[in-house]
């Protein structure tokens, strides 16, 4: 399970002016992970706040998208039985 905004806060990439824009791309890098078999599915990224507007709820080729409807972390903890590690081991994984 991944808490979008941990890992896409994580690097000063400028997200803070476009976070739907910073979600989409983080989305589609974590999907193009997964199809290349360096993340194992089902993959779970939780979204929420502004990020929310950047994908839509879905479950496409092993990757679910949740919209938070507060805190990510309380919907974490609702949906959530996993392995926890940080944003660093996720990004070193990304395909780009």
């Amino acid at each position: 399970m991944i808490d979008a905004a941990n890992v896409i806060g994580s690097r000063p990439t400028g997200w803070w002016r476009d976070r739907p824009g910073a979600t989409r791309v983080f989305t589609e890098r974590v999907q193009a992970t997964v199809t290349a078999g360096r993340l194992d599915p089902p993959v779970t990224i939780v979204l929420e706040g502004r990020a929310r507007a950047g994908a839509d709820e879905a479950d496409v080729d092993g990757v679910e998208v949740v919209h938070a409807p507060g805190e990510g972390d309380d919907t974490i903890v609702a949906i959530a039985n996993a392995e926890v590690v940080g944003p660093s081991w996720l990004l070193d994984q990304l395909v780009d």
